[in-house]
């Protein structure tokens, strides 16, 4: 069963057209992957899904209901939350405040307790770092706190835009590990990274995008052995 459905979007800033009929899929309890280059209109797809822009044509669904068009909040309390590219944190907040303001909608505030529990046994070392500035953290448990942040929203579908881009490699392989372990526990997530080579080894499905146009779709193990997919993004 599909949870959110994007039928033929395109997105324009002022007289620049930056996704042209761009149709896609998110299946319930699935990892489903947006991949492309610097600039293809990937984070441009998430801001039009979570209502940070405006749709010029074409419809998005989530669960049924239509959303196109619905206010940023009114979208996140139906149970779609971003992590956003750059985490976005407060900095001078420490890391438990900067996870609270997760849980402030009104369909999850009563689940804050038990939502931080959730994190903090997903995230130990933010526990440890519970009362400290976030501005201090490391760039791997910074990103923890914006996974963090977002899971304290109860989400239906977690959005995550490059969270390993700027990481090092042993963060990257943690970064991995959460989504894998997210999708084991049945959350529904839609990935946009850059990572293809180990985004098409946890992806159940894969969609890429080229200069603002779906122009592939499969799940990883097809993508993988496509012969482009492997020139372009893998480097062989």
């Amino acid at each position: 069963m599909n949870i959110m459905n994007a039928k033929e979007i395109s997105v324009c800033y002022g007289d620049i057209q930056a996704l042209w009929d761009v149709s896609f899929s998110v299946t319930s309890g699935q990892i489903v992957a947006l991949l492309g280059t610097n600039g293809a209109g990937k984070t441009t797809t998430l801001k039009a899904i979570c209502g940070l822009l405006a749709s010029s044509s074409g419809e998005i669904d989530f669960e049924g209901k239509v959303i196109t068009g619905m206010l940023v909040h009114e979208i996140a309390d139906l149970g779609i939350t971003l992590v956003p590219e750059g985490r976005q944190l407060f900095p001078k907040m420490d890391v438990e405040e900067n996870l609270l303001l997760g849980s402030y909608l009104g369909r999850t505030w009563k689940d804050r307790s038990k939502n931080l529990k959730w994190v903090y046994e997903l995230f130990p070392r933010l526990e440890e770092r519970r009362r400290q500035q976030a501005e201090t953290l490391s760039g791997g448990e910074q990103q923890m706190v914006a996974i963090g942040r977002a899971l304290m929203q109860s989400p239906k579908l977690i959005m995550l835009d490059e969270p390993s881009l700027g990481l090092a490699p042993i963060l990257v392989q943690e970064v991995f590990r959460v989504i894998d372990e997210l999708h084991h526990q049945g959350l529904t997530i839609f990935l946009v990274e850059q990572n293809v080579h180990q985004t098409l080894k946890i992806a159940d499905y894969c969609y890429v995008l080229e200069n603002g146009r779906i122009v592939r779709e499969g799940t990883g193990k097809e993508l993988e052995s496509d012969a482009s997919i492997r020139e372009t993004y893998l480097g062989f």
